[in-house]
């Protein structure tokens, strides 16, 4: 790569793009984003920021990325409509459809849809990419690439799919952040100070996770090892399955991705 554009400035941009001048330092990185405050943020990355959409931010550029929010995304693209040529667009906008964003961007048919996560901010990202068969090698590989700057990426073989990444990993960090809410107050509950209880269940999960990654044994065999018939694990386990608490988050989920179809529909309505 040797160009990227994105459109939009904020948190999930700014991460990628330092992602990017990690991994290649010679890319040249233009952002266009309206709001100064956004802009002088950007400054500190080392990218070339427009405040609007140019063909001199577009221009020879391998992937133009769609990093505003999804309620902005159609005016967006009419900005940027006439400064294209073909360019691959690579989108990170939750809900959108490829169908919408061709739409907008008057037929224009070389889209990659992705959905990406906030641990995206320290490098230790998550992304979903679909890219469509008509895609060439080349372009899926930019995507990929482009997307590999904050974290791992797997590809889903369908645009529908990605609904179900949203659900799983793109809202998941907030169902990690909700647990770990609800084990700092169970730790204060039991006696912890603040201080103590933030480093017991941190240093629990980060562990946890650590260990279900390196294990080739599956979680429900971990979680067994942990417990022992009638002790202080199984008492915890109890309550936990009599409160119906796996099959909420099982359900979550499928709200997640249901809601997620339901956005796309309404933009393309």
């Amino acid at each position: 790569m040797k160009k990227i554009c994105f459109v939009g400035g904020g948190n999930m941009a700014s991460a990628m793009l330092a992602g990017l001048r990690r991994e290649h330092p010679a890319l040249s990185c233009h952002v266009i984003e309206p709001f100064a405050p956004a802009r002088e943020k950007l400054a500190a990355l080392d990218v070339v920021v427009h405040a609007e959409a140019s063909r001199e931010a577009v221009a020879g550029a391998d992937a133009v990325v769609l990093a505003v929010k999804p309620q902005m995304l159609k005016q967006a693209c009419a900005e940027l409509l006439p400064h294209l040529h073909g360019e691959l667009i690579v989108s990170i906008a939750a809900g959108t459809r490829s169908a919408s964003i061709t739409r907008w961007l008057g037929g224009h048919v070389r889209i990659v849809r992705t959905m990406p996560n906030t641990p995206a901010l320290i490098g230790q990202g998550i992304t979903g990419l679909f890219a469509p068969p008509s895609l060439s090698p080349a372009d899926v590989t930019t995507a990929t690439e482009l997307m590999r700057s904050t974290g791992a990426v797997v590809r889903v073989e369908s645009e529908a799919m990605i609904d179900a990444v949203t659900a799983v990993s793109g809202s998941g960090p907030a169902y990690v952040f909700h647990w770990i809410e609800s084990m700092l107050a169970a730790a204060k509950g039991v006696g912890f100070n603040d201080a103590d209880a933030r480093t017991l269940v941190l240093a629990t999960l980060k562990g946890a996770t650590a260990l279900a990654a390196a294990s080739d044994e599956s979680p429900a065999v971990l979680r067994e090892r942990v417990t022992s018939k009638g002790g202080t694990t199984a008492a915890a386990l109890a309550v936990i399955n009599e409160r119906g608490v796996q099959q909420a988050l099982i359900d979550a989920v499928r709200a997640a991705r249901d809601r997620g179809a339901e956005l796309g529909a309404m933009a393309d309505d």
